[in-house]
């Protein structure tokens, strides 16, 4: 008998090798959510803010409901409590940022001026043409500069084109500059309308989610066929609506409360129109890096507008990037805790992507969807895989 070889204790598991039309399929469902995501925005944005919403605002009539309060009334007094102080903000903040949005023209030819003074106090200083030099007077008794020709073959240079020649190139940076302003100012009045819908479709879908959501899972839950353990389903989901609504409201109270600081702060310190400044800084704090990198920004040119070149300008910059820091690296990380291990480089491609698909609106709304995916899959356990990717540590 010939000598057996050793067997493995545990042989290696074969490879699982997919059909190559599969991998094809899944590129083109891809492809096809992203285009659908694309040219559906208009209607696709308002519909999941509004689930943002709902799922804020779910505990809330959950909770009063307990005391026997229909989910209609409770969703409309809840919708009225939180959106009474947005809309007289809004009054509010009206005036400061119609009267920045006028002077976006007058700005932009302001700091094209300083500029240019700026480059022509940092540039050479050039020789006075018009004082007579040697090889002018040279000229004068029979000889060019090069001392080649005589002055009768070359006419003399006039020095009037060379003053006027600058003027048209600023004429053309201002004209630039001010149709830039009319294209923002018409783009604004242009998506009005839309606006308007949008924010109507916002507020009935909200409305309806409250009152007439939860009966709808719970209705599903029991007629499809294939969710078998009916219990557990139900309680997974209630857990999964339970995280998402914690996560948003710390998510909001900590960026309303950074927004408070910053107006307080830059109120403090003298400068103009501290309440929009402060409004918009929580906003923005919504997208991580993205955001207050645009704020910083946005407070540098106001710093610059109302200081002008001087060192006082950084005032508004240099307080909310203080502020932003105690935020980012001690007051998040601490309430949130895991829920916002998020790894930087997953994060940015995120906000590319969705900034891409739904422009601004998208930049806000990617790091909560990020965190709402994240936190449904590892309550459904499903793709683990794919949350232990995106909570990899920098």
């Amino acid at each position: 008998m010939g000598k057996q070889e050793p067997r493995l204790a545990n042989p290696p598991s074969p490879l699982r090798v997919r059909p190559p039309g599969t991998i094809a399929l899944y590129c083109l469902l891809a492809l096809a959510v992203m285009y659908t995501l694309y040219f559906a925005r208009s209607l696709l944005i308002p519909v999941v803010v509004a689930l943002l919403f709902s799922l804020l605002l779910s505990p809330l009539v959950q909770a009063l409901k307990r005391f026997h309060i229909p989910r209609s009334i409770s969703a409309i007094v809840l919708l009225t409590c939180i959106g009474g102080p947005i809309g007289l903000l809004g009054v509010e903040l009206a005036e400061p940022a119609q009267k920045w949005a006028k002077r976006l023209p007058e700005l932009g030819l302001e700091l094209t001026e300083e500029l240019d003074s700026l480059t022509e106090s940092l540039a050479p200083k050039k020789e006075d043409v018009s004082a007579p030099a040697p090889a002018a007077q040279e000229e004068e008794q029979g000889f060019n500069f090069f001392g080649w020709f005589s002055d009768e073959d070359e006419p003399k240079a006039e020095p009037a084109p060379q003053s006027v020649a600058p003027q048209p190139a600023q004429g053309a940076v201002t004209e630039r500059l001010l149709q830039g302003g009319l294209e923002l100012v018409v783009s604004f009045v242009s998506a009005a309308p839309l606006v308007l819908v949008q924010l109507l479709t916002f507020i009935i879908l909200v409305l309806f989610l409250l009152s007439f959501g939860p009966r709808v899972w719970q209705r599903a839950i029991e007629l499809f066929p294939r969710v078998r353990d009916k219990r557990q389903a139900g309680l997974v989901v209630a857990r999964v609506q339970r995280e998402l609504s914690r996560y948003i409201v710390t998510v909001s109270l900590i960026n309303t409360g950074l927004g408070i600081v910053t107006a307080a702060v830059l109120w403090l310190l003298g400068v103009e129109d501290a309440l929009l400044w402060g409004a918009l800084v929580g906003l923005l704090n919504f997208a991580p890096y993205v955001g207050p990198l645009v704020s910083v920004c946005v407070l540098s040119l106001a710093g610059l507008v109302q200081y002008g070149l001087e060192w006082a300008a950084l005032i508004p910059m240099v307080s909310y990037f203080c502020i932003n820091l105690v935020e980012a690296q001690f007051v998040t990380p601490l309430v949130l805790g895991h829920n916002m291990r998020l790894n930087p480089l997953l994060l940015v491609l995120w906000l590319i992507v969705w900034g891409w698909l739904w422009g601004a609106a998208g930049v806000l709304l990617a790091v909560p969807l990020l965190v709402c995916l994240k936190l449904a899959a590892q309550q459904l356990n499903v793709l683990d895989y794919w949350v232990q990717l995106i909570e990899t540590r920098a």
